[in-house]
């Protein structure tokens, strides 16, 4: 008996050892469901960027059940009032924390150092440490896709580019998205509007109006909210979903949406803390690994535009076309410098580091 007993003993302190108990839980309550917190910078609405990271936390509460409990904060400015929310969700108990916005990394870090037993995970941030995780998406690559669809369907040749904040993720959109047009469209032109706030839905609308009145048929955006969307189908032009689709926002503007899918990840983490594999480490997924997709074509395009798109969509996953290679001519920038050489591909460092705007573009890094 007293030996049966001794083995359930050493049974159950193996299972909570692999559940996280050793660095965040007690033997005595490892069957308590492990506590996920997500924080988000803006509302969550039914469509862009926080929807997206919503429904990857719906995905975690789906797949694992009971054994997960999971909260949000949202609204959250990036900032002190980061820090002070992502301090007090670790007080509470929750020990895996999932910070998606770029502006949350230093706060991040900032709690990860006075609570080692916590795992976080910064979402576009590029720091790491003993308990910081870092995952971003190769976002560009969907937008060379919607490159090629805005080029096939503009009239003027010329797009409009609503953007938030000028660092390295926004501007390699930027990029990408106008060397897409310019592969099809060796006229097509970019005009570029800074905002410098990820989530103003007024100030977005004005900047898309702002746009069309310049000449614009066809509108890209990175930031938040739908409002550039709403801005196109009030004028009848065309514009390209960001994060998710936005049809029933835009049902005769939408081109396609370049969406992005955070459940498998997020879930994939989740049980990384359960079983106790879970490690520091960065992830930068794209289309081959299903984090970054173009789809939900608009009910106006024509099959021969989709299925182009879907197409280069392939080649992408398989390797065979790469939005930062330079074919027989060089790719300059729009001040005349060759930023990629004939022939060659940016390296990921050299991606993750672009501080420049290709020929093509109108405007400037710094707003």
């Amino acid at each position: 008996m007293y030996k049966n007993l001794a083995a359930t003993r050493v049974a159950a302190c193996l299972l909570a050892f692999f559940a996280g108990c050793a660095s965040a839980r007690s033997t005595a309550d490892a069957t308590a469901p492990l506590k996920a917190a997500f924080v988000y910078v803006t509302p969550v609405t039914d469509a862009g960027w926080v929807h997206q990271h919503e429904l990857g936390r719906l995905a975690v509460q789906k797949a694992l059940g009971d054994k997960v409990q999971t909260s949000f904060v949202e609204a959250v400015a990036e900032g002190p009032d980061a820090e002070r929310v992502i301090r007090d969700l670790a007080r509470q108990g929750n020990t895996l924390i999932f910070t998606p916005s770029f502006g949350y990394m230093e706060p991040t870090l900032a709690v990860a150092r006075d609570f080692p037993s916590v795992r976080f995970e910064s979402i576009t941030g590029y720091k790491t440490a003993a308990n910081v995780s870092a995952a971003n998406a190769r976002y560009y690559e969907g937008r060379y896709l919607a490159g090629i669809a805005a080029a096939r369907m503009s009239k003027t040749h010329v797009a409009g580019y609503v953007a938030g904040f000028p660092i390295p993720e926004v501007v390699q959109g930027i990029n990408a998205f106008t060397l897409g047009m310019r592969a099809v469209d060796p006229q097509a032109t970019v005009k570029l509007i800074w905002l410098n706030t990820w989530f103003d839905p007024a100030r977005e609308r004005d900047a898309a109006m702002t746009l069309f009145n310049q000449g614009a048929d066809v509108l890209a955006f990175h930031t938040a909210s739908t409002a550039v969307m709403a801005a196109a189908q009030e004028r009848g032009k065309w514009a390209v979903a960001y994060h998710s689709d936005m049809r029933h926002i835009a049902p005769d503007a939408q081109i396609l949406a370049v969406t992005h899918e955070w459940g498998t990840y997020y879930t994939s983490r989740a049980r990384a803390v359960l079983d106790g594999s879970w490690k520091s480490g960065t992830i930068w997924g794209g289309v081959k690994e299903g984090m970054v997709q173009v789809g939900s074509f608009g009910g106006k395009v024509p099959k021969s535009v989709q299925d182009e798109v879907l197409a280069r969509q392939r080649d992408i996953a398989a390797g065979r076309l790469h939005a930062f290679q330079a074919g027989a001519a060089a790719v300059r920038d729009n001040t005349g410098r060759v930023v990629i050489a004939a022939g060659q591909t940016l390296s990921d460092p050299q991606i993750l580091a672009m501080d420049f705007l290709v020929e093509g573009v109108q405007g400037k890094i710094a707003p």
